[in-house]
């Protein structure tokens, strides 16, 4: 039998010329699961997520799109970065680390990390999860912010990048419990929300946590790389009776849209990309849209600015908390987070231009661009925000995008414009109206032990 490729040695050769020519210095880095997921498919497409490429579609889009409404997904989120933080001023330095209360954190529990410069701008933002004491794995788009921060003074902590020895297997939607039960033949119901415990799955030690990145019941699956293949297929036979779907990376973020959940590199930039904290991994590159920056940091956010201020905020002392007390103390950001429901007509338009003649619009790839695209929005023709992660949801039939809109418009039911297509092109004002978010219910709080009663 042939042997796996070491894929610690293939990250590292990554990592080591990151900013080289792909193949002539850079190598190409796959999934640990590549060989199950490729199997899986009949298409070939790839798309990069982070450091790894990852299949664009099983099926297509749109089916997997709907999957964590329906039935339920497995995806990969593997490309996330993965940084061990331990010894004994760990938890200390965490915390002056991130604006989030961790002075009751269980061992085992899941927490949302937000971590920002000194003027308060997001510099990096993940989950945050207590293996033991004085153990914790940050798992976000990068952990170079954490690392250099740790570099700044002495700590009796230490961060490991341990990013390519584990795998992350997401399955999201109403028969995830039943389908990772299956598979590692195991009660999970005592799993609350953004907690975990280590189960076996295949004779193999694995950590289930309870997520929602969704918006729905779901879980994640952690374990170690070298694993990788036999887990997801493990995982996706156990599904089949509940109709599991395999989901790829085209239809990977339609549900962090949908569920109002701004993503770092996509919806904001972080304010780490000018310093030394910047993340290695993604090319250093202005957004696309037709919002037009007078500098980078106009696409820079405040966590107050998309909702997330009342997460243990200004209770510790943290980096960015002198920002934050002075903004509250000036009445609170100019502008929050909304949705934004695009009017189809104009929608339809778009697409329709490229069947007549005239200036071509900028295309409207579906269901969104894999990337950042930033757009302005307007009202009576004035800039009052910005739209990020344009996208069009199949679950509720319609294009959807977020926004930081000002607060003086930013009530749901206020009609704005968007300005679609970048500068020089065939630009169109699209309607839209401000929606309350998240776009669809939240379930990912369902009591799961009244399911399994009901």
């Amino acid at each position: 039998m042939t042997p796996k490729p070491d894929h610690r040695a293939t990250y590292l050769a990554f990592k080591n010329a990151s900013s080289g020519p792909l193949i002539v210095e850079r190598p190409a880095l796959f999934s640990p699961a590549a060989a199950a997921q490729d199997a899986g498919t009949g298409k070939t497409a790839v798309g990069r997520f982070g450091p790894l490429y990852l299949p664009l579609e099983y099926t297509d889009w749109a089916e997997e799109g709907q999957a964590h409404v329906n039935s339920c997904y497995i995806g990969d989120w593997t490309p996330l970065s993965k940084t061990r933080v331990s010894g004994p001023q760990a938890l200390e330095f965490l915390s002056q680390l991130g604006m989030n209360d961790l002075s009751k954190f269980e061992i085992g529990q899941v927490k949302h990390h937000v971590q920002l410069d000194e003027n308060a701008w997001i510099a990096s933002e993940g989950i945050l999860l207590r293996i033991d004491d004085g153990e914790f794995v940050y798992t976000a788009g990068s952990g170079d912010w954490l690392v250099w921060q740790l570099s700044q003074r002495e700590w009796a902590a230490s961060a490991e990048d341990i990013s390519p020895d584990l795998f992350i297997f997401g399955v999201q939607g109403p028969e995830s419990l039943a389908v990772v039960s299956a598979a590692t033949g195991d009660d999970l119901t005592d799993i609350r929300f953004n907690r975990s415990r280590v189960t076996q799955l295949n004779g193999v030690a694995v950590r289930v946590l309870r997520t929602g990145i969704s918006g729905e019941l779901g879980y994640e699956v952690h374990g170690p790389a070298e694993h990788a293949d036999e887990i997801w297929s493990a995982l996706v036979e156990a599904g089949a009776p509940y109709g599991i779907k395999k989901l790829g990376f085209r239809a990977q973020s339609i549900q962090h849209i949908e569920s109002g959940i701004a993503t770092n590199g996509l919806d904001y930039m972080p304010s780490s990309a000018i310093t030394p904290g910047a993340a290695w991994q993604f090319k250093r590159s202005y957004p696309g849209g037709s919002f037009v920056a007078e500098s980078f940091t106009d696409y820079f956010r405040r966590p107050t600015e998309l909702g997330w201020g009342g997460r243990g905020a200004l209770t510790h002392k943290f980096i960015g908390r002198d920002a934050l007390v002075a903004e509250a103390e000036a009445g609170g950001p100019r502008r929050i987070h909304v949705g934004l429901t695009w009017n189809s007509d104009d929608v339809l338009d778009v697409f329709a231009s490229y069947f007549r003649d005239g200036d071509l619009p900028e295309p409207m790839e579906l269901p969104k661009v894999q990337g950042p695209v930033f757009d302005q929005v307007r009202v009576d023709g004035e800039p009052v925000g910005v739209s990020t992660g344009r996208t069009l949801s199949v679950v509720l039939r319609r294009t959807i995008s977020l926004a930081v809109i000002d607060r003086a418009h930013a009530a749901p039911g206020t009609r704005v414009t968007v300005l679609w297509g970048r500068p020089g092109t065939a630009q169109r004002e699209i309607r839209a109206e401000v929606t309350e978010l998240p776009f669809k219910p939240d379930h990912r709080r369902v009591d799961v032990q009244a399911m399994e009663h009901a």
